[in-house]
Formats: C-alpha cells, structure tokens, sequence
C-alpha cells in the first residue's frame, strides 16, 4: 500500500516527537577524572601508578604536581582537587588545620631518603659526616635545594646540612628552586655543581650521579602522606586512594625508590 501524503506527514511528526520527547537516548557523558594534587618528586612513580589503575578499573585520573606547599595552599583557596599526596607531614598538617582534608582517609604511605648529587661525569667525591666541609666541594659555585622554608625536601636538606656542621659554610651559595625537580634540573644540566634532591628524583634522571647519602638521623623522617580533600565530590576519589594503598600500587613506587609503609596507618 502507498502512502498517503497525510501518513507520511504524520510519521514524520511522530519521529520528530520522538526526537524532542528524549525517548531517543543521549551519549552517556564519561566520567570526570580523579585529580590528584601530588608533590613533584612524586612524577614518575604516580603517572605509571595512575596508567595501571584506569587499565584495571576503566577509569581515569590526572595528577598536577608541585611542590607541597604551593599544593597546599592552592587547595586552602579551593583548587578542585580530589586527593593531596604531600612530601611531608607538615603541609598535610597544614592542609587539615585549615580544614581541606577529610582526616578519617589520610594515611602515611611512603617514606624517602635525601641525597647529594652531582652531573653524571663529575668527579667530585664528598663524605657526609659531621664536620662537613661542603664549601670546599662547591668551589665557589652553588648547591641546588628546594626552598629551604618552604619545600619539603629543601627543609630537609637544610636539617641535614645543620646536623653536619655545614650549613653556615654554604648558606650563602644556596640556588633555592620552586621544587625539588626544578633543583634536580639545574644540577642535571650543569647549572649547579652539587644538589640536594629525594633519592627517587635521582633514580628519574640519567644526567645526574648520586656522590653520598645523608644519613637518616640528620634531618627528620620523610614520609608522604596522602589524604581525600574535604572538597572532593568525586565516585572514584576513594577507589584511587585503596588502590594506592594496595598491594597493587606498591611495585610502582618501589621502583622508583620509594619505602612503602606498611598498611599505612597514621604515625
């Protein structure tokens, strides 16, 4: 049977109707990633961590990295971030005090080492024990650290270069970077002759050689803590955070030199 003009119309209407009436169904919207506000040392460890993850899960997440301080005072102003991975204790204090953390979810979950380093062919040799002379090593020239007051890893190697007796002899020649990568980079291309990074960050670069290890009583414990912002409307925050504190994730930060504490309980 043909149709009639006024059957046609009328199919026509129909479909229309259909298509403003939602019965067709739209595109489902994927997702929004986790975003993850994590100390910069943390790079290498944390990207593969975050690719194994969304390939067991199907889910995804992004990391923006910085020193801790910096990402802590981004979330006081109310940055969207779901989780903070800090290189310390302190700004996660900090970041609890002013309330942009939920307590009940943090968890101290790796520990690190600071190191002396050099560019790979240096010669330079130095023994880290009291009675330092690192004046002498630098020859002049400038050590690079992270912000001695504010980041982290800057801190420490401040602690430990005071324990050691050395600190006055260079307090002077310090290249104080924004982070503990931007002080890996200035030693890692000839910019500065000696520099104070995390032993991870010194594993994540060729063009740098590791000449000593501070001693771990020289300067205070280096733990990272992770935590869930207070902020954080997130599904897959919390999944994130159990798969960082899982079995799972710790073959990722043991490769890159990280200490994995335990279950992660809070000390």
């Amino acid at each position: 049977m043909i149709p009639t003009k006024r059957s046609w119309l009328s199919g026509c209407l129909a479909i229309a109707l259909a298509f403003g009436s939602g019965f067709v169904p739209h595109p489902v919207r994927a997702a929004e990633p986790v975003v993850v506000f994590a100390a910069a040392s943390l790079k290498n460890a944390l990207d593969e961590t975050i690719v194994a993850w969304g390939k067991a899960t199907g889910k995804t997440a992004k990391a923006s990295y910085a020193a801790s301080n910096a990402l802590a005072k981004q979330i006081e102003a109310g940055a969207p971030a779901d989780l903070f991975f800090s290189a310390d204790l302190a700004w996660m204090d900090y970041a609890d005090a002013k309330g942009g953390i939920r307590p009940e979810t943090r968890t101290n979950l790796l520990r690190n080492a600071i190191v002396l380093i050099a560019p790979k062919d240096s010669k330079t040799t130095v023994e880290l024990k009291p009675g330092l002379d690192l004046a002498a090593a630098l020859k002049g020239e400038r050590i690079a650290m992270g912000s001695i007051d504010s980041v982290p890893a800057g801190k420490y190697g401040k602690a430990a270069l005071e324990k050691l007796g050395a600190w006055d002899g260079v307090k002077d020649r310090v290249a104080q970077a924004e982070n503990v990568r931007a002080a890996l980079l200035l030693v890692s291309r000839g910019e500065a002759p000696l520099g104070i990074v995390y032993a991870t960050d010194a594993v994540s670069d060729p063009s740098v050689t590791v000449v000593a290890t501070f001693p771990t009583d020289s300067h205070p414990p280096i733990v990272y803590p992770i935590a869930q912002t207070k902020d954080s409307a997130n599904p897959d925050a919390a999944a994130l955070l159990a798969y960082l504190r899982s079995p799972a994730a710790r073959p990722f930060f043991e490769r890159q030199g990280f200490s994995v504490i335990g279950s992660g309980k809070r000390s």
